[in-house]
């Protein structure tokens, strides 16, 4: 009895120490917040945190979000999606026209509406004018195709029609003139946001024995004319002439 007396006390002290360690493990009571009238008393509850994922949901979805609304002209497209439209870039063509100063060379497509004897295509010759029925010679030189188009109505509205309806378009600028050390210079039609490098590439490139850092470009508009030496991304207008140059070694 005594061998079983000495034995019972480590079995009680292990199953008190067996209990007292399930009950530092045991985890605490899960906060849930508190709903209807009684946040008021308990604070709003607590959501979890976005996880950031490589799908279409989570804090990247938002950041692509929210960079694309203050992006204006990109946007990201996810994986199956319609494809994104980007809006087309200013000072396009159209928008060259309506502020490009007509001079020699330049052909126009001049439509009067009601009055097919009177719609017709007009060169601007070397004097600057173009010359119609029944108004004869316009001044067209450095006006802007809007401009000719109100100058021809005024004229038509002195005495021939009553409210003349006109449209003044250009069909074919006036050429542009490449010289100097490329495969074939001469004279080429000139086209919207032309540089000097298209023009080179034009005139089939450069030459052997040409100097490819720089070119000299001659230019005239209605202040007078110019003589530049420029990089080969230059933009040129119509009339401009490109020299060039060869180089020393």
């Amino acid at each position: 009895m005594p061998v079983a007396h000495a034995l019972r006390l480590p079995i009680t002290a292990v199953v008190a120490a067996l209990a007292l360690s399930g009950c530092m493990s045991t985890s605490g009571p899960i906060a849930v917040g508190p709903q209807g009238v009684d946040a008021v008393t308990y604070g709003p509850a607590y959501a979890p945190a976005p996880v950031a994922d490589a799908g279409g949901g989570g804090a990247i979805s938002a950041l692509r979000s929210a960079f694309a609304s203050t992006s204006p002209g990109y946007g990201y497209a996810a994986p199956g999606a319609a494809p994104v439209v980007y809006a087309a870039a200013p000072g396009g063509p159209a928008g060259y026209d309506n502020s490009y100063h007509l001079g020699p060379g330049d052909k126009l497509r001049v439509v009067v509406y009601g009055q097919e004897g009177l719609t017709n295509s007009y060169a601007i010759d070397a004097a600057g004018s173009i010359t119609m029925p029944l108004i004869g010679s316009v001044p067209a030189r450095g006006r802007t195709p809007a401009g000719l188009a109100g100058e021809i109505s005024a004229r038509l509205r002195n005495g021939f029609i009553r409210d003349p309806s006109v449209a003044v378009e250009i069909e074919s600028y006036r050429p542009f003139f490449i010289l100097g050390e490329v495969q074939a210079p001469g004279q080429y039609p000139y086209v919207p946001n032309m540089t000097v490098e298209s023009a080179v590439a034009i005139a089939g490139g450069f030459a052997p024995r040409a100097r490819r850092d720089s070119v000299t470009l001659t230019h005239t508009d209605a202040s007078g004319s110019g003589r530049f030496v420029v990089p080969l991304g230059t933009p040129m207008s119509p009339g401009d002439t490109v020299f060039v140059g060869e180089r020393w070694f």
